[in-house]
C-alpha cells in the first residue's frame, strides 16, 4: 500500500512500475495498458485512498473493460466520484458544448464537469475536497490542440493547490513516439486547444507529458504525481500496430486511424468554407465542396509525391451547409505509409492546391464572410502560420521553419520519456 503523504514519486516509484510492467509482459507479447497493469498489481496503489477518476469511454483496458467498473468493482478501492472532460463521461457530447455536473446512471457517483458553464475548466476546491488521488485515464489523439492533456495538466496544478495526488494511467500515442513535428507554441495563445509550449504532434504518452509538465515546471503549483506505465508498447507504434481495440474518444474521432486525419486536415477546417467530413462515418478524411477540380487537385498533389500519401478524386453527399444533400466533388486522402507521411503540412498542402487549381483563396473567402482567426491561430498555437500562408510563403519554407524548436524540444523532452 501506499499512503497518501508518502506516494513515492519521480524516477524510483517509475523504476518500481517499469519493473512490474515487465514482469507483466514477460508472459505476453501483447500492449497492455496501464490500467491493466494497475490492475496486476491489484490496484495496491489506490489501495486506503478516495478516489476520483477523470475519464471517458475510452477509458478501457485491453480487453476493453471499463476503468470506471474496474475502480467500482475492486474491493480495495474507494471510488467516490467521476470527472468529464470536454465531450463528457460519455464521450457524446459535441466539441465545445458545455455540460453540467449530474450523476452517473450506472454507479450513482457524482459526475464533475471540467467543461461546464462558467466557464469551469479545471477542478474546484470543493470538488476535491473529499478526494485522495485522482486517476487519469482518457486516450489522447497526440495533438496539441486535443482538449484532454490540456484538462490533464490544469487538473494536475488543482490538484497540486489542493494536496491530492495525480495517477496516470498510461495510454498509446496513436500517432507513435517518434513523429514530432508541426508549429511550436507561442504563449500569447494559450487557451485549452493550445495550453503547452510543445510542437502540434508531440510525439509523447500522456504519461510522459505528464512528467514533462511536473518537471518542467509548467504548472504554478506542482502535484504529487505517479505514472502507471504501459507493458509492450514501443515509440514505432502507431495506433494499428498495437493490437488494441479503438473506442472513439469524441464524436469525430471513431477509429484508430482518425488521430492522423484530424492532424491533416483540422487546421484546414478552422478557416471554414469547405466539407472535411465532420459529422460523417470519415471525419478529416477528405475535402469537398461543389466548386472543387477534384481530378485537376487530385493530379497537382500526386504530383509533388509527398511521402506516404496518395490523392484520389470522388464525389460524396455533402455535410455543408449550402450545399447540404448535394452530391459534390471530392478529393479523397489515402495515407498508403502513415509511418513516412507528412502530416501538419498536409493542412497548408491542401490549401496552396486550392488556390492554385480551383483559384480559391479560402482565408480571403473567409475574410469576406466576416470570419475573424481566433480559433485558427489558437489551433496552430500561433499567427506566424497564417501570416505566412496569407503572404504567399512557400509551403516548404514554412514546414523547415519549424525544425528549431523541434529539435530543442526533442531535446528537453528526453529525460521524461518512459519508453524505448
Amino acid at each position: 500500500m501506499v499512503g497518501r503523504g508518502n506516494m513515492r514519486i519521480g524516477l524510483t516509484s517509475l523504476f518500481v512500475l517499469l519493473m512490474l510492467a515487465s514482469q507483466v509482459h514477460a508472459a505476453s507479447s501483447r500492449v497492455l495498458l496501464g490500467s491493466d497493469v494497475l490492475a496486476a498489481r491489484k490496484f495496491s496503489y489506490l489501495e486506503g485512498k478516495r478516489v476520483g477518476l477523470l475519464t471517458n469511454p475510452s477509458g478501457v483496458n485491453r480487453n476493453g473493460v471499463s476503468i470506471v467498473d474496474l475502480l467500482h468493482r475492486a474491493s480495495n478501492v474507494d471510488l467516490v466520484a467521476l470527472f468529464g472532460a470536454e465531450h463528457g463521461v460519455y464521450g457524446t457530447i459535441a466539441a465545445g458544448k458545455e455540460f453540467p455536473d449530474s450523476t452517473d446512471r450506472r454507479t450513482g457517483l457524482p459526475i464533475f464537469s471540467l467543461y461546464g458553464p462558467g466557464p469551469v475548466r479545471e477542478p474546484t476546491t470543493k470538488m476535491l475536497q473529499h478526494i485522495d488521488v485522482m486517476v487519469y485515464d482518457l486516450q489522447d489523439t497526440g495533438a496539441r490542440s486535443y482538449t484532454f492533456i490540456s484538462t490533464m495538466g490544469k487538473a494536475m496544478a488543482e490538484c497540486g493547490r489542493a494536496g491530492v495526488d495525480f495517477m496516470v494511467l498510461d495510454r498509446p500515442n496513436p500517432l507513435g513516439g517518434l513523429r514530432v513535428e508541426g508549429p511550436h507554441y507561442n504563449p500569447r495563445f494559450r487557451s485549452l486547444v493550445g495550453y503547452w509550449p510543445i510542437p502540434y504532434v508531440y510525439g509523447m504518452t500522456s504519461g510522459e507529458l505528464a512528467r514533462m509538465i511536473k518537471g518542467e515546471r509548467m504548472n504554478e503549483h506542482t502535484c504529487r504525481l505517479m505514472v502507471v506505465p504501459m507493458s509492450g508498447w514501443r515509440r514505432s507504434m502507431v495506433w494499428k500496430d498495437t493490437g488494441l481495440k479503438w473506442v472513439p474518444t469524441s464524436p469525430n474521432v471513431p477509429y484508430g486511424r482518425s488521430p492522423m486525419y484530424q492532424v491533416a486536415t483540422g487546421m484546414l477546417g478552422e478557416i471554414g468554407g469547405l466539407d472535411i467530413g465532420i459529422h460523417t462515418a470519415r471525419p478529416f478524411e477528405y475535402i469537398a465542396v461543389d466548386w472543387l477540380k477534384a481530378a485537376e487537385t487530385a493530379e497537382f498533389l500526386n504530383k509533388r509525391q509527398l511521402p506516404g500519401i496518395r490523392f484520389h478524386a470522388s464525389k460524396i453527399v455533402s455535410q455543408r451547409k449550402g450545399s447540404k444533400g448535394r452530391l459534390v466533388p471530392s478529393l479523397e486522402i489515402i495515407f498508403k505509409d502513415p509511418a513516412r507521411a507528412p502530416l501538419s503540412v498536409l493542412n497548408f498542402h491542401l490549401l496552396d492546391a486550392l488556390k492554385q487549381v480551383s483559384d480559391r483563396d479560402l482565408f480571403k473567402a473567409a475574410l469576406d464572410r466576416g470570419k475573424d482567426w481566433r480559433m485558427f491561430d489558437k489551433v496552430n498555437g500561433t499567427d506566424a502560420t497564417r501570416k505566412d500562408l496569407q503572404v504567399g510563403r512557400s509551403i516548404d519554407s514554412i514546414a523547415k521553419g519549424w525544425d528549431p524548436e523541434v529539435r530543442r524540444f526533442k531535446q528537453r523532452r528526453a529525460k521524461y520519456l518512459i519508453y524505448p
